[in-house]
């Protein structure tokens, strides 16, 4: 059987659930045989030769450690699906498809065995000249996993004279040559301060991307490969418990929507699979076949099964010793909570929100979103526009935040929609680019932010614009709320022009109980918001501070990064919470059957 024809049986077994997989995993296959109905189409097409070639690579190495020590690597299933579409789909030029891949597994599935001899492959099989190959993480012994098994992987085979590893004064560290080309392979991280601005990466790995809090290294290795005529660069990645880094907050939910065949979202150069536990991503309690309710965003499997093994541990979860090894870990982990997120994101592959005091869990947060539209239909048919405005005005050279809360009761129960603005000074706008590490440019772009000019924000510019924005959408701010220190300028201005002005103290005796109440409506999807990115980055950044009487409130000393629309949110629904709202009429036969 040629590897296509293995490749074409793999993925039909996959998606009749032969071989059990989770769902972004089926759906990576159902777009690999999409493609395969397109050959002949569009550009790219399968070369099977170009896909075993890679293999009889993989085949010239050994592996290390474990059980298999001493034998010679073989791909299983999962390995011959990832790394033939890599290295399969090219066009007419040999020019290769996927130009970025994301590969997100559990632990102990030869990753980084997968990735060095991935490196060796580029930087001498491939035939780019002088390719330069880097691994960059976030520390300095990351980057060693990959590139240590690299070292050890050619002084263990049949190519050790065609490569050399040796101390270069011009990358300060140890890098392996290979010898007829020139090409190195060398290592990038925080730790040692290496920067790579002068590199001309031909393929990049980024290790352990989850526990990177910037893009720094990608946009390095990125920007770099703009000359070369066959870059990859490749994400490689465990799931994590920081879920306002971008690796689950834009890399992880932008594959999603790629492979995910209802989405709109398509990109032809991008690879990419993700082996997970799946989630009720419905908006309603589910029953599993065995009796088991499971939320909305629950998870679906059930940790310490076969199935929930399988699917996170594609490449080791069938073998017998790795299988003990996960029941052993889970046993432990349930009866030692600390444990516990550890397993789920190591073990089980699965994103949880787990920071320290952290506020919010960001996965609830993301399933609260609706369309824009739909959004303001909300607004408009269920509050009738009726809203309270919350500011956080912080410092005049930082974030300003304004946030709208609409709330209304449905079948008795308060519900709310939030919309959010932020404002920047123009001279502090790029510093903050630099300093706070997101996007302020995209979302200035997009709208979600107003640069203001001069260098400190116009409090009149920041009302202009909240009355304008209230006006050109008929909505009606019964309330404007903020916190008296330092406010007094701006309360005049909006007592001058009729508006009436509460003072919402920043104590935690009078923002405990809206803090919970804001995070208890998100939980229970009673609060709806558009995906604002800037408001989902404050919300993700905020931690709590807590009194002995189990009081909490936000702590802008302990939030490392900025959480003024957070703030401006909870201020505003202070007093949205306790609004005095006529509940809409209710028709008891929708509620109680019986009657």
């Amino acid at each position: 059987m040629g590897i296509l024809n293995e490749l074409i049986t793999y993925s039909n077994a996959v998606l009749d659930g032969k071989i059990i997989t989770c769902q972004k995993h089926r759906w990576a296959c159902l777009r690999f045989l999409d493609d395969l109905k397109r050959r002949g189409e569009w550009e790219w097409d399968f070369d099977e030769a170009k896909a075993e070639r890679y293999f009889q690579w993989m085949r010239l190495f050994k592996h290390r450690k474990g059980v298999l020590a001493g034998q010679t690597k073989e791909p299983c299933d999962y390995e011959l699906f990832v790394y033939s579409n890599i290295y399969g789909w090219l066009n007419a030029s040999g020019d290769r498809r996927f130009r970025y891949t994301y590969e997100q597994l559990a632990r102990k599935q030869a990753k980084s065995q997968n990735k060095a001899i991935q490196a060796l492959y580029e930087m001498s099989v491939f035939g780019e000249p002088s390719a330069e190959v880097y691994v960059a993480a976030t520390q300095k012994s990351q980057t060693r996993y990959v590139w240590e098994e690299a070292e050890w992987l050619i002084n263990n085979s049949i190519l050790k004279d065609k490569f050399i590893s040796k101390y270069d004064a011009a990358y300060e560290q140890r890098v392996i040559k290979h010898i007829k080309s020139g090409s190195i392979f060398a290592r990038m991280s925080k730790d040692d301060k290496k920067k790579g601005d002068g590199a001309n990466p031909h393929f990049g790995i980024i290790d352990e991307y989850h526990l990177h809090d910037t893009t720094e290294f990608y946009d390095l290795l990125d920007s770099g490969m703009i000359t070369r005529r066959n870059p990859l660069l490749s994400i490689i990645t465990t799931a994590g418990f920081e879920l306002n880094n971008p690796c689950y907050r834009v890399t992880y939910k932008f594959v999603s929507n790629l492979l995910n065949p209802d989405s709109p979202i398509e990109d032809d150069r991008y690879f990419a699979i993700v082996c997970e536990l799946d989630r009720n991503e419905t908006t309603e309690i589910i029953i599993t076949p065995n009796g088991r309710q499971i939320e909305p965003w629950g998870i679906i499997d059930e940790i310490g099964t076969d199935e929930a093994i399988i699917k996170t541990n594609p490449v080791t979860g069938t073998s017998p010793v790795a299988r003990g090894n996960i029941l052993t870990k889970t046993a432990q982990a349930q009866n030692i909570p600390e444990n516990m997120r550890g397993l789920w994101t190591k073990t089980y592959n699965v994103w949880i929100q787990s920071r320290e005091q952290g506020y919010m869990d960001m996965a609830r947060w993301g399933a609260c979103k609706v369309p824009a539209s739909e959004l303001l239909n909300l607004i408009k048919e269920k509050a009738a526009g009726r809203c309270y405005v919350g500011f956080d005005l912080s410092s005049k050279i930082d974030l300003t935040a304004v946030s709208w809360i609409f709330p209304w009761i449905e079948n008795f129960i308060r519900n709310y929609a939030i919309i959010s603005h932020a404002f920047i000074p123009e001279e502090k706008f790029h510093e903050r680019m630099r300093t706070d590490h997101v996007p302020y440019d995209l979302w200035r772009n997009n709208g979600y932010i107003t640069v203001t000019p001069g260098a400190v924000v116009d409090y009149r510019y920041v009302l202009e614009y909240v009355f304008n924005t209230s006006l050109a959408n008929e909505w009606n701010p019964v309330e404007y709320c903020l916190d008296p220190w330092g406010s007094t300028a701006i309360a005049n201005d909006l007592m001058d022009n009729g508006k009436t002005v509460v003072e919402i103290i920043q104590g935690i005796k009078t923002l405990s109980e809206p803090t919970k109440h804001f995070r208890e409506s998100v939980y229970a999807q009673q609060l709806h918001h558009d995906g604002n990115p800037v408001l989902a980055w404050a919300v993700g950044n905020a931690v709590t501070r807590q009194d002995h009487n189990q009081n909490i409130m936000l702590d802008k000393d302990k939030s490392t990064l900025r959480i003024d629309p957070a703030a401006a949110s909870i201020t505003g629904l202070t007093r949205a919470m306790v609004a005095d709202i006529a509940p809409k009429e209710i028709n008891l036969e929708d509620l109680f059957d019986f009657i």
